[in-house]
């Protein structure tokens, strides 16, 4: 029903007099209500009560849905209809993650092969009445769209010195099966200091040809410039580096080398351990660094034989680091950063539990990622300071140069 011009006029009068925030809110929830209204007798082709030709649907009651604004939160009534589901435009999400994965969630649904979870959320969004398997289909083409132009992107506009690998695994269906799928990522830090997502994959397990074909593919859309790749120990991940990456390092993440390292000491000497071993990162030098291991290593010889032979065998991995400008070492040392965009994954992917297909996987995966790179394209601040970067090109013999006392100079002037 449309506002009646009373109504309308004292709210103007209201908003005149310099009514307080309540009244702007009465007045929005108003105005949004009535933009709702008239969406919905559109697409039912038939207003409230009406009787048409056009009618394609009844009303069947409504759900509230909360609208942040300015203004504070706003209650709104939203049609459910007998067939079909309707979402008001101004309610749709605008976010490509939050289209992603309703588009997975729908997708799920459509086909059966949606878990309780799934149908939970279904009904909450009060669309179980009825959803359009073209309408999603629309949906997922547009998203893979998207995401199919942010994945094929050339990647030759600038030098990426620094790359990270690292995969996080989800649940698919595949026939009749329900499997564990890898998304492997990749994003890298510029010759100027900023970062990006560089690619991702979707595959049935991380093994070498898996791990290479990406890395090629990688290459193929121009990525250069590599001096260190940052990934943990992976086999196959190892294999595809030295295939793919000629002539950059190799940095085995600490973090992941840790894991490996409390796997084999028992739970009431790990922290002594781990202590120790964190030593060696808080040296000032490239000397220092590998010096310190080897000390570390030297200790540990005798009770704890196993991971001090894990020291020596990873000596050149966990310290490439080293070899690279001092302010740079607390940001490649480790996969950390991608591994908080793979919670951030995990946390989407959550809410759907086990995909419908393989392309979901990659729908909402990449949605997330793109989402994470156009927020650190805006980002206020570099992930490495650009002044930094040029001390790369001091890097020579194995980082024990002036570089170090460069970077530390840099950052006590900063």
């Amino acid at each position: 029903m449309a506002l009646s011009q009373s109504a309308l006029s004292e709210l103007l009068d209201a908003i005149r007099a310099g009514g307080s925030l309540d009244v702007m809110r009465e007045a929005l929830t108003l105005v949004l209500q009535e933009l709702i209204e008239a969406e919905a007798a559109q697409a039912i082709g038939a207003a409230r009560y009406e009787r048409t030709d056009e009618r394609i649907t009844h009303r069947n009651g409504s759900r509230t849905r909360l609208l942040s604004t300015k203004a504070g939160d706003v209650e709104l009534h939203i049609p459910k209809f007998r067939e079909g589901s309707f979402l008001p435009c101004l309610l749709e999400p605008r976010r490509r993650i939050d289209r992603a994965l309703w588009a997975v969630v729908m997708e799920a649904y459509v086909h059966g092969v949606s878990t309780r979870k799934v149908d939970d959320l279904v009904r909450a969004l009060g669309i179980d009445a009825g959803i359009s398997k073209s309408e999603v289909s629309r949906i997922c083409g547009e998203l893979d769209a998207v995401v199919g132009a942010f994945r094929e992107r050339r990647l030759d506009h600038v030098a990426f010195p620094y790359v990270f690998l690292d995969a996080t695994y989800v649940k698919a269906h595949e026939g009749a099966s329900v499997v564990s799928k890898a998304i492997v990522i990749a994003t890298g830090v510029t010759a100027t200091g900023d970062r990006e997502v560089l690619g991702l994959a979707v595959g049935d397990s991380e093994d070498g040809a898996f791990w290479t074909a990406f890395a090629r593919s990688l290459r193929a859309r121009g990525l250069g410039g590599v001096r260190l790749v940052i990934s943990d120990a992976h086999q196959g991940l190892k294999a595809a580096i030295a295939a793919v990456f000629l002539g950059a390092a190799w940095q085995r993440c600490r973090v992941h080398f840790l894991r490996n390292v409390l796997a084999r000491i028992p739970k009431g000497r790990a922290e002594m351990v781990l202590a120790l071993i964190r030593t060696i990162w808080a040296q000032p030098d490239p000397a220092a660094v590998r010096e310190q291991l080897d000390a570390v290593a030297d200790k540990l010889s005798a009770g704890f034989p196993v991971v001090a032979a894990m020291l020596r065998e990873a000596r050149e991995d966990v310290t490439a680091f080293a070899a690279f400008p001092f302010a740079h070492w607390k940001k490649i040392w480790s996969t950390n950063p991608l591994e908080r965009v793979n919670k951030e994954i995990k946390r989407r992917s959550d809410v759907v539990g086990i995909f419908p297909n393989e392309a979901a996987v990659l729908r909402l995966a990449g949605a997330v990622l793109l989402e994470v790179h156009d927020e650190w394209a805006i980002a206020e601040r570099r992930y490495l300071a650009e002044g930094s970067m040029a001390l790369l090109d001091r890097v020579v013999d194995d980082g024990l140069t002036k570089e170090v006392d460069g970077a530390k100079s840099l950052l006590l002037a900063s």
